[in-house]
């Protein structure tokens, strides 16, 4: 799989972070802990030692434009530039199996509507929006690492979010997503001597996340995601069974409201029922802001 928002986005989807036509930048600091490697039963897989550490930073610029689309909605664009900046993996056999590149990572560019929040006696009762992602295979890439910062291959990721707030201080939020992946032309060396092409299969991921407003600047929630690959890994056109990945994650979160043009968020997941891929623990740390 690319990389993917996986836990990155949670509270106020539909609408965060943006408070208004303008330029917008947000900085993602993700820690990724795993001492489980899976197989296709979600049965822990026969290594020595089951190691994996990452450390990226992830840079996000936003772009809302002032005029509307049928008066209902601000198109927008933005563009997402990760790296993997550590990387460690140990799998017990001196790295022969398991190996770790950092670098650059692919970029990914957006073009989105976001719609006018509707609203209610007390504030915003419901916002959402569109995008259509494209994840370019810019980062860099070594067939030889099981882990890599960059996938060698294009894939076309858009989603819909929305936020609705039952209460004036407790809302709900979601984003769904549709992975779509291209072929990768230089197959990963784990799929044998004989893989000319690879492609990775289509899936389904959502972030998931409730939020209570404690006073205008602390927020506490609840936070969650799930990653389904829904078609089968194709290796040189031919279909590839019982290598489909799925995880599912929750955990606590936290917002600051510093005032309406900064926020930042702490969110954290544990993850369970992983099946053909690590399952570990996440921590994502976001400022946002209004430049």
């Amino acid at each position: 799989m690319p990389a993917l928002n996986l836990g990155e986005t949670s509270f106020f989807d539909g609408a965060s972070p943006v408070t208004g036509p303008g330029l917008y930048g947000a900085q993602y600091l993700a820690t990724y802990d795993a001492s489980k490697f899976t197989d296709a039963a979600g049965h822990k897989v026969a290594l020595p030692s089951q190691e994996l550490r990452l450390f990226a930073p992830v840079t996000q610029l936003i772009y809302l434009a002032q005029p509307t689309v049928f008066g209902i909605a601000h198109p927008g664009a933005m563009v997402i530039l990760p790296a993997v900046a550590g990387s460690s993996v140990k799998d017990g056999l001196s790295g022969a199996v398991l190996k770790s590149t950092t670098g650059l990572g692919d970029a990914v560019f957006g073009a989105f509507l976001m719609f006018d929040p509707i609203m209610g006696p007390s504030g915003p009762r419901f916002a959402q929006s569109v995008e259509f992602d494209v994840i370019t295979p810019t980062g860099h890439y070594n067939r030889n690492a099981a882990i890599n910062p960059g996938s060698n291959f294009v894939s076309i990721n858009p989603f819909y979010a929305a936020t609705f707030w039952a209460t004036p201080e407790w809302s709900v939020s979601g984003r769904f997503h549709y992975l779509w992946n291209a072929t990768n032309d230089a197959p990963n060396a784990s799929l044998g001597p004989t893989a000319r092409t690879s492609q990775t299969g289509q899936a389904f991921h959502m972030n998931l996340a409730s939020q209570y407003q404690l006073t205008e600047t602390w927020g506490i929630g609840l936070n969650g995601y799930y990653l389904h690959q829904v078609t089968d890994t194709r290796i040189n056109g031919q279909s590839v069974p019982g290598r489909r990945e799925r995880v599912f994650a929750i955990g606590p979160g936290l917002t600051v409201t510093l005032n309406k043009d900064y926020s930042i968020f702490l969110n954290a997941y544990k993850e369970f029922a992983a099946e053909n891929r690590a399952e570990g623990d996440r921590v994502v740390l976001r400022f946002n802001a209004h430049l």
